[in-house]
């Protein structure tokens, strides 16, 4: 029997702000344990959360990204389950009314775009951290992410492969860049998710029993955890098994999934409104003033780089996976607009792998460029005038970026200028066939492969500034005028 798999994904997001959802303590990662702590954020008696603006201004900047509707009014709950590293016994979420709801994500998924739906967005507090383990079998308790604020996206069952989760999950963590309120560093647990996967025979309209896979924190988590998920629950199918409805782990030294406890439902977290916090009334001024400083979208971007640059899929999605690369490419190419490919390669190539060298290409935004992105247009319109050559263009590159100069400058300064001019390309041509009589004579014998052993000696005499199509011709003819 042919299965179907039926996948959702809940996607934990660190909102990028100063401090706490509830309190003033900072939100910066790597401090010492409990070092960013107040009496709010431990739980202590007596304590009244207070509600950081900035949060709710995130979230309805998510919301309206990810075309969701924005509530007017809202209401924080409490989620009650007893944890260490949550001492309150219970967590601040958002359950009957959440900030926003039913909204959509577009995806790319086998050549094809695909709508995944939202369910709906809210608002809530992250937990500590809990050690296990640690020396003496002791379990360590570190409350420096207590009271961070997360946003929790909760999809729709709309996703029916591991490689569409993988595209959900990377094109919702590119527009919670663009919109600049996540960084989406999955190595620090600022963006994370829960997958719910099921499986049901092809044509079945039920759902089958769903199983939850917890913390998966990289694109290769998600994707690897799925795809062993639904290979399990077919083979258990097959077998006569029955799919227990659970809470899973995803063990990456084994890749396999193993249970973690039995699935809670929502009554089971006794959720009530939360008694000091009032609901959430948002203005609609409010939200159109935050509607208008949403920047342009990266799918909206990247159909428009393919309109009106000219450029492919891939180069499209490559240059919009950042907001600041796709800036910096439209930067160039006002600096250059005649060759939009051109530039489009040399942004994808030579700057990204400056990126990557000095590890800016893990950071959201970059503020230390390679080289300013007027510079590259000029060195690729330079390229395309016949100045330089592609060789050439790259030692250019190169000198740029180390020391900041125009590459007009540095072509001048180290006599980079291409030779097209033919009396000197004509007696670089004439010292190699006189010092090469041999190959001379056997291609005018009919070896006209030798040919690019001529262009490559005079290519070396010249330090590569012949330019090539002058130099093939001339060649050519010097050569042929024996035969």
């Amino acid at each position: 029997m042919e299965y179907e798999a039926i996948i959702g994904l809940e996607v934990h997001a660190q909102l990028r702000t100063e401090s706490k959802i509830f309190c003033g303590c900072s939100t910066k990662f790597g401090a010492a344990p409990n070092h960013h702590t107040c009496p709010v954020c431990a739980g202590l008696p007596g304590v009244l959360p207070v509600l950081n603006r900035r949060v709710v201004e995130y979230a309805i900047r998510t919301a309206l990204a990810t075309q969701c509707q924005v509530r007017r009014v809202s209401r924080w709950a409490r989620k009650n389950y007893f944890y260490p590293d949550l001492p309150k016994g219970y967590q601040i979420s958002m359950y009957e009314m959440p900030i926003a709801e039913h909204g959509y994500v577009d995806i790319e998924a086998d050549g094809a775009r695909k709508r995944i739906r939202l369910t709906r967005i809210h608002m809530e507090e992250d937990a500590g951290k809990t050690i296990h383990d640690a020396g003496n079998d002791a379990s360590l308790v570190d409350l420096n992410r207590a009271g961070v604020p997360l946003l929790e996206i909760v999809s729709e069952p709309d996703l029916r492969s591991p490689e569409e989760a993988g595209a959900y999950l990377r094109t919702l963590r590119t527009v919670l860049q663009y919109i600049e309120v996540c960084d989406g560093n999955m190595e620090e647990g600022s963006l994370r998710c829960d997958a719910n996967v099921s499986i049901r025979p092809h044509g079945a309209r039920t759902f089958g029993t769903k199983v939850e896979i917890k913390n998966l924190n990289s694109f290769r988590a998600v994707e690897k955890a799925i795809s062993y998920e639904i290979h399990r629950q077919q083979r258990a199918t097959h077998m006569g098994e029955t799919i227990v409805q659970e809470t899973r782990l995803w063990d990456a030294n084994r890749e396999v999934t193993r249970n973690m406890r039995s699935k809670e439902s929502a009554h089971d977290y006794r959720y009530f409104p939360d008694p000091d916090l009032l609901p959430l009334v948002v203005e609609q001024p409010w939200i159109d003033t935050i509607a208008a400083t949403l920047p342009e979208l990266p799918t909206a971007r990247r159909d428009r780089f393919m309109h009106d640059y000219s450029l492919p899929l891939y180069d499209a999605n490559v240059l919009t996976m950042r907001k600041d690369v796709a800036d910096y490419y439209e930067t160039t190419v006002r600096a250059y607009p005649s060759e939009p490919k051109a530039v489009s390669n040399w942004v994808m190539d030579s700057i990204l792998r400056a990126l990557k060298d000095d590890n800016r290409d893990q950071q959201l935004t970059s503020t230390a460029w390679p080289c300013p992105p007027e510079h590259l247009g000029t060195l690729v319109r330079l390229i395309h005038e016949g100045k330089i050559s592609g060789k050439i263009a790259k030692t250019v590159f190169d000198a740029m970026c180390a020391t900041g100069t125009s590459p007009e400058t540095i072509i001048a300064e180290q006599e980079l200028a291409q030779v097209s001019n033919e009396h000197e390309l004509t007696v670089q041509i004439d010292h190699v066939m006189a010092a090469n009589p041999e190959k001379v004579a056997n291609y005018r014998a009919g070896r006209e492969k030798l040919l690019q052993f001529f262009v490559g000696q005079v290519m070396r005499a010249t330090q590569g500034k012949a330019h090539p199509q002058r130099l093939m011709d001339l060649l050519q003819q010097k050569l042929a005028a024996g035969q």
